[in-house]
Protein backbone atom coordinates (compact mmCIF):
# COMPACT_ATOMS: atom_id res chain seq x y z
CA UNK A 1 0.00 0.00 0.00
CA UNK A 2 2.62 2.70 0.82
CA UNK A 3 4.01 1.53 -2.62
CA UNK A 4 1.13 2.54 -4.36
CA UNK A 5 1.12 5.78 -2.11
CA UNK A 6 4.47 6.64 -3.20
CA UNK A 7 4.20 5.81 -6.84
CA UNK A 8 1.31 8.09 -7.11
CA UNK A 9 3.05 10.79 -5.37
CA UNK A 10 5.72 10.66 -7.66
CA UNK A 11 2.68 10.90 -10.73
CA UNK A 12 1.41 13.87 -9.12
CA UNK A 13 4.46 15.61 -9.42
CA UNK A 14 5.18 14.96 -12.85
CA UNK A 15 1.89 15.94 -13.23
CA UNK A 16 2.34 19.39 -11.92
CA UNK A 17 6.07 19.43 -13.87
CA UNK A 18 4.46 18.68 -16.98
CA UNK A 19 1.84 20.99 -16.29
CA UNK A 20 4.76 23.82 -16.09
CA UNK A 21 6.75 22.58 -19.30
CA UNK A 22 3.47 22.88 -21.11
CA UNK A 23 2.72 26.28 -20.22
CA UNK A 24 6.66 27.29 -21.04
CA UNK A 25 6.33 25.93 -24.25
CA UNK A 26 3.03 27.54 -24.79
CA UNK A 27 4.60 30.95 -23.78
CA UNK A 28 7.73 30.39 -25.54
CA UNK A 29 5.23 29.27 -28.87
CA UNK A 30 3.64 32.64 -28.70
CA UNK A 31 6.92 34.68 -28.65
CA UNK A 32 7.67 33.01 -31.75
CA UNK A 33 4.26 33.96 -33.37
CA UNK A 34 4.81 37.60 -32.01
CA UNK A 35 8.02 38.15 -33.38
CA UNK A 36 7.72 36.71 -36.97
CA UNK A 37 3.85 38.62 -37.37
CA UNK A 38 5.41 42.11 -37.47
CA UNK A 39 5.94 43.76 -40.59
CA UNK A 40 9.16 43.58 -41.84
CA UNK A 41 11.80 47.04 -41.32
CA UNK A 42 8.83 48.40 -38.54
CA UNK A 43 10.16 50.18 -35.50
CA UNK A 44 8.20 50.98 -32.27
CA UNK A 45 8.69 54.82 -33.04
CA UNK A 46 6.29 57.72 -33.19
CA UNK A 47 6.74 60.22 -35.77
CA UNK A 48 6.06 63.76 -36.20
CA UNK A 49 4.03 66.02 -38.54
CA UNK A 50 6.98 67.70 -39.57
CA UNK A 51 9.20 64.07 -39.71
CA UNK A 52 10.81 63.62 -43.44
CA UNK A 53 8.65 60.31 -43.51
CA UNK A 54 5.53 61.84 -42.50
CA UNK A 55 5.48 64.02 -45.37
CA UNK A 56 6.27 61.98 -48.09
CA UNK A 57 3.40 59.33 -46.31
CA UNK A 58 1.36 62.48 -46.61
CA UNK A 59 2.46 63.57 -50.77
CA UNK A 60 1.20 59.79 -51.61
CA UNK A 61 -2.04 60.10 -49.48
CA UNK A 62 -2.68 63.49 -51.81
CA UNK A 63 -1.50 61.40 -55.14
CA UNK A 64 -3.56 57.88 -54.31
CA UNK A 65 -6.84 57.52 -53.24
CA UNK A 66 -7.30 54.73 -50.54
CA UNK A 67 -9.31 51.66 -51.13
CA UNK A 68 -11.07 49.97 -48.15
CA UNK A 69 -11.92 46.42 -47.92
CA UNK A 70 -13.94 44.63 -45.27
CA UNK A 71 -12.70 43.72 -42.40
CA UNK A 72 -11.98 40.09 -43.49
CA UNK A 73 -10.77 41.25 -46.56
CA UNK A 74 -13.45 39.86 -49.34
CA UNK A 75 -14.66 42.75 -50.49
CA UNK A 76 -14.14 46.15 -50.65
CA UNK A 77 -16.31 48.98 -49.39
CA UNK A 78 -15.14 52.36 -50.99
CA UNK A 79 -13.08 51.60 -54.28
CA UNK A 80 -9.96 54.18 -54.58
CA UNK A 81 -7.07 54.46 -57.25
CA UNK A 82 -5.87 51.49 -59.15
CA UNK A 83 -1.95 51.28 -59.43
CA UNK A 84 0.23 49.09 -62.16
CA UNK A 85 3.11 47.25 -61.47
CA UNK A 86 5.94 47.80 -62.88
CA UNK A 87 8.47 45.04 -62.08
CA UNK A 88 8.08 41.36 -61.84
CA UNK A 89 8.09 39.16 -58.68
CA UNK A 90 5.84 40.72 -56.10
CA UNK A 91 4.59 38.31 -53.74
CA UNK A 92 0.76 38.18 -52.40
CA UNK A 93 -0.97 35.69 -49.56
CA UNK A 94 -4.63 35.04 -50.21
CA UNK A 95 -7.02 37.13 -48.43
CA UNK A 96 -7.91 34.30 -45.94
CA UNK A 97 -4.61 34.20 -44.84
CA UNK A 98 -3.56 35.36 -41.73
CA UNK A 99 -0.88 37.18 -42.95
CA UNK A 100 0.20 39.85 -45.92
CA UNK A 101 2.81 38.92 -48.01
CA UNK A 102 5.86 41.12 -46.82
CA UNK A 103 8.38 42.42 -49.72
CA UNK A 104 10.81 44.89 -49.60
CA UNK A 105 12.09 47.46 -52.32
CA UNK A 106 15.67 48.22 -52.03
CA UNK A 107 17.66 50.22 -54.33
CA UNK A 108 15.74 49.24 -56.97
CA UNK A 109 15.42 45.55 -56.19
CA UNK A 110 12.35 44.01 -55.60
CA UNK A 111 12.20 41.16 -52.96
CA UNK A 112 9.82 39.12 -51.17
CA UNK A 113 10.31 38.05 -47.45
CA UNK A 114 10.04 34.27 -47.22
CA UNK A 115 9.45 34.74 -43.11
CA UNK A 116 5.17 35.53 -43.23
CA UNK A 117 3.50 34.41 -40.35
CA UNK A 118 3.52 32.54 -36.56
CA UNK A 119 5.91 30.20 -35.28
CA UNK A 120 5.76 26.85 -38.02
CA UNK A 121 6.97 24.96 -34.59
CA UNK A 122 4.00 26.54 -32.42
CA UNK A 123 1.77 24.07 -33.29
CA UNK A 124 3.60 21.06 -33.21
CA UNK A 125 5.06 22.28 -29.42
CA UNK A 126 1.30 22.61 -28.52
CA UNK A 127 0.72 18.95 -30.03
CA UNK A 128 3.72 17.02 -28.50
CA UNK A 129 2.79 18.73 -25.17
CA UNK A 130 -0.54 17.27 -25.43
CA UNK A 131 0.23 13.51 -26.02
CA UNK A 132 3.35 13.64 -23.32
CA UNK A 133 0.53 15.00 -20.66
CA UNK A 134 -1.68 12.40 -21.80
CA UNK A 135 0.52 9.61 -21.48
CA UNK A 136 2.00 10.30 -18.32
CA UNK A 137 -1.42 10.52 -16.52
CA UNK A 138 -2.97 7.61 -18.18
CA UNK A 139 -0.04 5.53 -17.18
CA UNK A 140 -0.09 6.99 -13.45
CA UNK A 141 -3.53 7.32 -12.76
CA UNK A 142 -5.84 5.09 -15.18
CA UNK A 143 -8.84 6.58 -16.54
CA UNK A 144 -9.08 9.13 -13.76
CA UNK A 145 -5.72 10.42 -15.33
CA UNK A 146 -7.46 10.49 -18.89
CA UNK A 147 -10.21 12.82 -17.65
CA UNK A 148 -7.99 14.69 -15.48
CA UNK A 149 -5.25 14.95 -18.61
CA UNK A 150 -7.98 15.80 -21.25
CA UNK A 151 -8.82 19.05 -18.67
CA UNK A 152 -5.24 20.12 -18.51
CA UNK A 153 -4.87 19.82 -22.60
CA UNK A 154 -7.92 22.40 -22.30
CA UNK A 155 -6.56 24.46 -20.00
CA UNK A 156 -3.55 24.54 -21.77
CA UNK A 157 -3.98 24.32 -25.10
CA UNK A 158 -2.12 26.73 -28.08
CA UNK A 159 -4.39 28.42 -29.68
CA UNK A 160 -5.16 27.50 -33.14
CA UNK A 161 -1.98 27.81 -35.83
CA UNK A 162 -2.69 30.92 -38.22
CA UNK A 163 -3.99 29.99 -41.37
CA UNK A 164 -1.19 29.87 -44.35
CA UNK A 165 -0.25 31.93 -47.04
CA UNK A 166 -1.03 30.71 -50.30
CA UNK A 167 0.50 33.18 -52.20
CA UNK A 168 0.37 34.77 -55.74
CA UNK A 169 3.17 36.10 -57.76
CA UNK A 170 2.21 39.17 -59.70
CA UNK A 171 3.95 40.52 -62.81
CA UNK A 172 4.20 43.63 -64.38
CA UNK A 173 1.84 45.42 -66.08
CA UNK A 174 -0.94 43.77 -63.20
CA UNK A 175 -3.02 45.63 -61.37
CA UNK A 176 -4.58 46.13 -57.70
CA UNK A 177 -5.44 48.83 -54.75
CA UNK A 178 -3.68 50.70 -52.44
CA UNK A 179 -5.28 50.12 -48.53
CA UNK A 180 -2.67 51.64 -46.59
CA UNK A 181 0.70 53.98 -46.67
CA UNK A 182 2.37 54.35 -43.27
CA UNK A 183 5.62 55.94 -42.78
CA UNK A 184 8.18 54.41 -40.98
CA UNK A 185 11.31 54.96 -39.42
CA UNK A 186 13.37 53.57 -42.35
CA UNK A 187 11.00 53.89 -44.54
CA UNK A 188 7.34 53.80 -45.85
CA UNK A 189 5.41 50.79 -45.82
CA UNK A 190 2.74 50.67 -49.05
CA UNK A 191 -0.67 47.92 -48.09
CA UNK A 192 -1.94 46.17 -51.67
CA UNK A 193 -5.44 44.14 -52.02
CA UNK A 194 -6.13 42.22 -55.17
CA UNK A 195 -9.26 41.95 -57.65
CA UNK A 196 -10.53 37.97 -57.48
CA UNK A 197 -8.07 35.71 -59.42
CA UNK A 198 -10.20 32.64 -59.35
CA UNK A 199 -12.79 34.29 -56.84
CA UNK A 200 -9.14 34.45 -54.38
CA UNK A 201 -8.30 38.09 -53.95
CA UNK A 202 -4.55 38.37 -52.31
CA UNK A 203 -3.22 40.80 -50.13
CA UNK A 204 0.28 41.77 -49.33
CA UNK A 205 2.68 45.13 -48.27
CA UNK A 206 5.81 46.33 -49.57
CA UNK A 207 8.68 48.05 -47.68
CA UNK A 208 9.94 51.17 -49.50
CA UNK A 209 12.88 51.52 -47.91
CA UNK A 210 15.14 54.90 -47.52
CA UNK A 211 18.86 55.26 -48.99
CA UNK A 212 21.44 53.74 -46.37
CA UNK A 213 24.34 54.86 -45.06
CA UNK A 214 26.50 54.42 -42.06
CA UNK A 215 25.91 55.60 -39.27
CA UNK A 216 28.97 57.69 -37.33
CA UNK A 217 28.78 56.26 -33.81
CA UNK A 218 31.79 56.13 -31.57
CA UNK A 219 33.78 52.62 -32.06
CA UNK A 220 33.26 52.13 -28.27
CA UNK A 221 29.73 51.24 -29.51
CA UNK A 222 30.71 48.43 -31.87
CA UNK A 223 32.63 44.84 -31.72
CA UNK A 224 36.44 45.22 -32.86
CA UNK A 225 36.10 44.10 -36.72
CA UNK A 226 32.47 44.84 -36.89
CA UNK A 227 30.92 47.07 -39.45
CA UNK A 228 29.01 50.13 -38.25
CA UNK A 229 25.77 50.13 -38.62
CA UNK A 230 23.80 51.16 -41.46
CA UNK A 231 21.25 53.83 -41.22
CA UNK A 232 18.48 54.88 -43.69
CA UNK A 233 17.77 58.71 -44.33
CA UNK A 234 14.82 59.71 -46.01
CA UNK A 235 15.06 61.90 -49.11
CA UNK A 236 13.71 64.64 -50.59
CA UNK A 237 9.64 64.14 -50.95
CA UNK A 238 10.05 64.61 -54.73
CA UNK A 239 13.18 61.93 -55.20
CA UNK A 240 11.26 59.00 -53.18
CA UNK A 241 8.05 59.69 -55.36
CA UNK A 242 10.00 58.85 -57.98
CA UNK A 243 11.44 55.33 -56.12
CA UNK A 244 7.92 54.24 -55.74
CA UNK A 245 6.75 55.03 -59.45
CA UNK A 246 9.67 52.72 -60.21
CA UNK A 247 8.26 50.24 -58.84
CA UNK A 248 3.93 50.85 -58.88
CA UNK A 249 2.64 54.03 -60.87
CA UNK A 250 -1.42 55.12 -60.53
CA UNK A 251 -3.21 54.09 -63.70
CA UNK A 252 -4.47 57.24 -65.69
CA UNK A 253 -8.23 58.15 -64.91
CA UNK A 254 -9.41 57.30 -68.65
CA UNK A 255 -8.42 53.56 -68.08
CA UNK A 256 -10.15 53.15 -65.47
CA UNK A 257 -13.41 51.93 -66.90
CA UNK A 258 -11.56 48.99 -68.04
CA UNK A 259 -9.37 48.03 -65.00
CA UNK A 260 -10.08 46.17 -61.94
CA UNK A 261 -9.59 49.44 -59.61
CA UNK A 262 -9.65 53.17 -60.09
CA UNK A 263 -6.45 55.73 -60.63
CA UNK A 264 -4.08 58.89 -60.15
CA UNK A 265 -0.63 58.20 -60.81
CA UNK A 266 1.80 58.43 -58.66
CA UNK A 267 4.09 60.44 -61.49
CA UNK A 268 1.66 62.68 -62.68
CA UNK A 269 -0.35 61.95 -65.87
CA UNK A 270 0.38 63.97 -69.15
CA UNK A 271 -2.85 66.53 -69.11
CA UNK A 272 -5.44 66.14 -71.57
CA UNK A 273 -5.28 68.26 -74.88
CA UNK A 274 -8.02 70.43 -74.62
CA UNK A 275 -9.99 70.21 -77.81
CA UNK A 276 -9.70 72.93 -80.57
CA UNK A 277 -12.47 75.94 -80.33
CA UNK A 278 -14.79 76.23 -83.23
CA UNK A 279 -15.15 79.85 -84.78
CA UNK A 280 -18.63 80.79 -85.75
CA UNK A 281 -19.77 80.45 -89.62
CA UNK A 282 -21.59 83.42 -90.65
CA UNK A 283 -25.12 82.87 -91.62
CA UNK A 284 -25.51 82.82 -95.49
CA UNK A 285 -26.05 86.20 -97.44
CA UNK A 286 -29.84 86.35 -98.16
CA UNK A 287 -30.08 85.77 -102.16
CA UNK A 288 -30.28 88.77 -104.39
CA UNK A 289 -33.30 90.28 -106.12
CA UNK A 290 -35.83 88.99 -103.59
CA UNK A 291 -38.15 92.10 -102.44
CA UNK A 292 -38.81 92.92 -99.16
CA UNK A 293 -42.12 91.21 -97.39
CA UNK A 294 -44.71 93.27 -97.26
CA UNK A 295 -48.14 93.73 -95.47
CA UNK A 296 -51.94 94.58 -96.12
CA UNK A 297 -55.04 95.39 -94.48
CA UNK A 298 -57.16 92.09 -94.32
CA UNK A 299 -54.40 89.47 -94.90
CA UNK A 300 -55.03 86.46 -92.80
CA UNK A 301 -52.78 85.52 -89.89
CA UNK A 302 -50.98 82.89 -91.56
CA UNK A 303 -49.84 85.35 -94.47
CA UNK A 304 -48.37 87.56 -91.98
CA UNK A 305 -46.22 84.95 -90.45
CA UNK A 306 -45.60 83.30 -93.81
CA UNK A 307 -43.89 86.87 -94.83
CA UNK A 308 -42.78 87.91 -91.27
CA UNK A 309 -42.39 84.73 -88.89
CA UNK A 310 -43.35 84.50 -85.90
CA UNK A 311 -44.31 87.52 -83.79
CA UNK A 312 -41.68 88.70 -80.75
CA UNK A 313 -44.96 88.09 -78.45
CA UNK A 314 -48.85 88.51 -79.36
CA UNK A 315 -51.66 90.25 -77.38
CA UNK A 316 -55.25 89.12 -77.31
CA UNK A 317 -58.06 91.71 -76.36
CA UNK A 318 -61.53 90.46 -76.76
CA UNK A 319 -61.67 89.71 -80.77
CA UNK A 320 -58.17 91.61 -81.62
CA UNK A 321 -55.10 90.05 -81.31
CA UNK A 322 -51.92 92.05 -81.34
CA UNK A 323 -48.47 90.32 -83.00
CA UNK A 324 -45.45 92.93 -82.01
CA UNK A 325 -42.67 92.82 -84.42
CA UNK A 326 -39.47 94.57 -83.98
CA UNK A 327 -40.40 97.34 -85.93
CA UNK A 328 -44.07 96.98 -86.27
CA UNK A 329 -47.28 95.68 -84.50
CA UNK A 330 -49.94 94.26 -86.50
CA UNK A 331 -53.41 94.33 -84.96
CA UNK A 332 -55.62 91.18 -86.21
CA UNK A 333 -59.92 91.88 -85.88
CA UNK A 334 -61.71 88.68 -86.41
CA UNK A 335 -58.24 86.82 -87.70
CA UNK A 336 -57.64 89.98 -90.27
CA UNK A 337 -55.09 92.54 -90.20
CA UNK A 338 -56.77 95.82 -89.09
CA UNK A 339 -54.16 97.79 -88.58
CA UNK A 340 -50.32 98.34 -88.76
CA UNK A 341 -48.18 100.44 -86.72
Amino acid sequence: MAHVRSFKTLGLLAFFLIFSLVAVSQSLAQAGFAKKSSKIGSQPAVLGPDDPATLIQNKLLSQIKLTKATDDRTDIVTAGDIVALNKDGLMMCSSVSTYAFNNAYDNGVLTANPINGANPNAAMQGAVGQAVTSAVMNHFFGSFGGIASSALNSATAHPAAPAPCTSRKFLAGEKFWVTEVTAQPDGVLVSLYSDPYSDVRYYGEIKFFFPAGAAPEPAAHHRKGSAPPVTRVAPPVDDFLKTVAELITVVPADDQSNQPAPADSVAAAAPLTPPAQLTDIAPPPPPPDVPPPTIALCQTKDQVIASFGQPVKAAKLGVKEIYYYKEMKVTFTSGKVSNVD
